[in-house]
C-alpha cells in the first residue's frame, strides 16, 4: 500500500506559560480547547488540543507548555509556520480583531493567489491566517469570542524550511505520495493526495541554505501529524516505510489516536496519526476540554497529577 495521507492530523509545538497559551488560542483565535490531558511521558505538563467543535482531523492545534521553558529558535530543519484557513473576505475582520487586543499582525499580502494574515502567538511561534475557499468539512466552533462567519476551518498549511531541501521534496513526492503543485521563487509547495485530501493538504517547503539550523523549544513546532485512515491502513504506511530504509517508531498509543514517529531527511519530525478513536473516546462531545483527562495508566495518579499542575482558567 502506499503512504497517501490525505492532510494533517495536527501540529505540536512547545509553549511556556499555559494560561497565556490558552488566553491566546481560545480568545484571539477563537478556536476550542478539545482536550485538557498531560504529556504522557511528562505527565507534570499539561498536553492542550485547540481545534473545532469536534475536534475533527486537521483542525488540531496542540501545545507542551512548560512553564520557564526556555525560548526556541525558528530555522532550517523546522515547521516554521503554521497557516489556518478562515473564510475569503475575512482577514479586515480579523486585523480589527487582533488590534483590539493587542496584538501585532502584518499587512496583508498575496501569496501564490491567496491573501494571508501573518502574527506571532505569545512565546513568537509563527502564525499565518490564510483566506481560502476550500471546502474543509470540519465544525468551525461558534462559543468562543470569533463569530463563526470568520471563524478558522481548520489547518490550512505548514512551512519547512530547509537548507537543501531535494531530499525533503523527494520524500514528500516519493514515500508520502504529496504532488508538487506551484513554485515561487524559493518556495515549492506541495499537495497531499490521499483519499479525501482537503483540510490540511498543503505543505510548502522553503529552500534558505543561510538559515540558522533551528531549536526546538518555547516558541517552536516539536512535530507534524499526518492522517491514517485507520490502524490497518498506518501499519501498513509504517511497514512501506520502513522497507524503504525510514527509521519509524513502533505504534504508540496516544488514547484519541495511535501514532509512529519518523523524520523527514532534513530534520523535521514527522507522526503518522489514526482519525479514531477521537476526543470524545473519554468525555461527551458537549464537554470536551472542560476537565483534565488521563490515560488508563495515569488515573490511579490523577490527584496528585492535577495538584502539581499550574491552575488553568478557561473562561472568555
Amino acid at each position: 500500500m502506499d503512504v497517501r495521507p490525505a492532510g494533517l492530523h495536527h501540529v505540536t509545538a512547545i509553549a511556556s506559560d499555559p494560561q497565556a497559551n490558552a488566553d491566546f488560542y481560545l480568545n484571539a483565535l477563537g478556536m476550542r480547547l478539545v482536550k485538557q490531558t498531560v504529556n504522557f511521558d511528562d505527565p507534570g505538563t499539561y498536553h492542550l488540543y485547540y481545534g473545532d467543535r469536534a475536534g475533527n482531523p486537521g483542525t488540531i492545534m496542540t501545545f507542551f507548555p512548560w512553564p520557564g521553558a526556555p525560548k526556541g529558535r525558528i530555522g532550517a530543519g523546522q515547521a516554521t509556520t503554521t497557516s489556518f484557513s478562515v473564510p475569503e473576505g475575512s482577514l479586515g475582520w480579523w486585523q480589527r480583531h487582533l488590534a483590539s487586543l493587542g496584538i501585532a499582525a502584518a499587512r496583508p499580502t498575496e501569496r501564490l493567489e491567496e491573501d494571508v494574515l501573518t502574527l506571532r502567538d505569545p512565546d513568537g511561534l509563527a502564525i499565518e491566517l490564510v483566506a481560502s475557499t476550500d471546502v474543509h468539512g470540519t465544525d468551525p466552533w461558534d462559543g468562543g469570542r470569533v463569530p463563526v462567519e470568520h471563524a478558522i476551518r481548520g489547518i490550512r498549511a505548514v512551512t519547512l524550511t530547509e537548507h537543501d531541501p531535494e531530499r525533503t521534496t523527494d520524500m514528500l513526492s516519493g514515500q508520502l505520495g504529496f504532488h508538487l503543485v506551484a513554485e515561487d521563487g524559493a518556495r515549492f509547495r506541495f499537495h497531499a493526495t490521499g483519499a479525501g485530501a482537503g483540510v490540511g493538504a498543503v505543505v510548502d517547503v522553503i529552500a534558505d541554505p543561510s538559515a540558522q539550523p533551528g531549536l526546538v523549544a518555547a516558541g517552536t513546532v516539536h512535530h507534524i501529524a499526518y492522517r491514517a485512515p485507520d490502524p490497518r491502513a498506518q501499519l501498513s504506511w509504517r511497514t512501506a516505510l520502513v522497507e524503504d530504509g525510514v527509521e519509524v517508531t513502533e505504534v504508540r498509543d496516544r488514547t484519541y489516536f495511535q501514532s509512529i514517529y519518523f523524520r523527514e531527511p532534513g530534520g523535521v519530525l514527522l507522526e503518522i496519526a489514526t482519525d479514531g478513536p477521537g476526543f470524545d473516546y473519554d468525555e461527551p462531545l458537549l464537554e470536551l476540554g472542560r476537565k483534565l483527562r488521563l490515560p488508563p495508566w495515569l488515573q490511579p495518579d490523577q490527584a496528585q497529577i492535577e495538584a502539581a499542575l499550574p491552575p488553568l482558567k478557561l473562561g472568555t
